[in-house]
């Protein structure tokens, strides 16, 4: 064999070995070939401090500004916690069936509420929902108390995470988005976790898309108000406080192609809505996701 024919052969296995390496789904424009080819418009103004734009099966940006600043993220700490209790959930480590009692420092916990009375029991699976769907911060302290013993600890679990994620614009210091200057996260942190959350945790990710929840004879509707707007919508959590703002982080699935949205830092409840609609709306109507192949299958 001469030096030209080992070339040929090292190259096409070198070819070979990349091709198997792709994803099966990859992320093109929107529309055909040639003349019917749609072209693509640079991404929308979005009214707010940050915000990001992902397609959740590749991971791949469709639009940013600002996504790595560090911001306050009220109440969008809880999609760490829950993702934290998922996965001890996942490990063995807790039960939805489990109880748990209620301290005087979880029902004294200001701010949005499920209304959790001290000292009775109630069991994880109701404290996620009462997480999840209301927004309870006295439901998030009870949670981590009971999974790491104190917030604290709890918080360090979620920056462990947050660390084997890669998240390299997040800390936390509680688990439900009180301010403190050293609680931060970015609008392409919470995107990276939020995938994770879909993707590893599916039978938990359904409880994101419950429009209300009732307990203690008190029912509280969701926050997202695009729930009620759009049933492509099926996630994923709010957040509000003076300091951060009106936030949102959206996902949405139509035609088998997932998007994730965050927007962090807007004016008020309806423009955090409207501006998680235009980031969907314009990921939706310009890309869709192909099927090129299996994977370890060559082209």
């Amino acid at each position: 064999m001469t030096l030209l024919q080992i070339y040929r052969t090292l190259y096409f296995f070198i070819v070979v070995a990349f091709m198997m390496t792709l994803p099966p789904l990859t992320l093109a424009a929107a529309g055909g070939q040639g003349e019917d080819k749609i072209l693509i418009p640079p991404p929308p103004t979005i009214a707010a401090s940050s915000h990001i734009l992902i397609d959740a099966n590749s991971g791949l940006v469709l639009a940013e500004n600002n996504a790595d600043s560090r911001l306050p993220p009220a109440s969008l700490t809880k999609i760490m916690a829950v993702y934290v209790a998922f996965n001890e959930l996942s490990k063995g480590h807790l039960q939805l069936d489990e109880n748990v009692n209620v301290s005087p420092n979880a029902w004294r916990t200001p701010g949005s509420r499920m209304f959790i009375e001290v000292n009775k029991q109630i069991t994880v699976s109701e404290l996620l929902h009462g997480v999840i769907i209301q927004s309870g911060n006295d439901a998030s302290v009870a949670l981590a108390e009971h999974i790491a013993g104190d917030e604290s600890t709890f918080a360090e679990m979620m920056n462990q995470q947050a660390a084997r994620l890669g998240l390299t614009n997040t800390h936390f210091t509680n688990s439900m988005g009180l301010p403190n200057p050293e609680h931060y996260t970015s609008a392409r942190d919470l995107g990276i976790l939020t995938r994770a959350l879909i993707k590893e945790y599916p039978e938990f990710y359904k409880w994101f898309s419950l429009k209300e929840f009732t307990y203690n004879k008190i029912t509280q509707r969701n926050r997202n108000k695009l729930l009620w707007s759009d049933e492509t919508v099926d996630g994923v959590k709010t957040g509000h406080t003076e300091e951060a703002g009106f936030c949102l982080v959206a996902s949405a699935v139509r035609d088998n192609m997932r998007l994730i949205s965050v927007a962090m830092g807007t004016k008020s409840e309806r423009a955090r809505t409207a501006e998680n609609r235009t980031l969907l709306n314009y990921g939706f109507r310009f890309y869709e996701t192909h099927h090129l192949y299996k994977g370890r299958e060559t082209a």
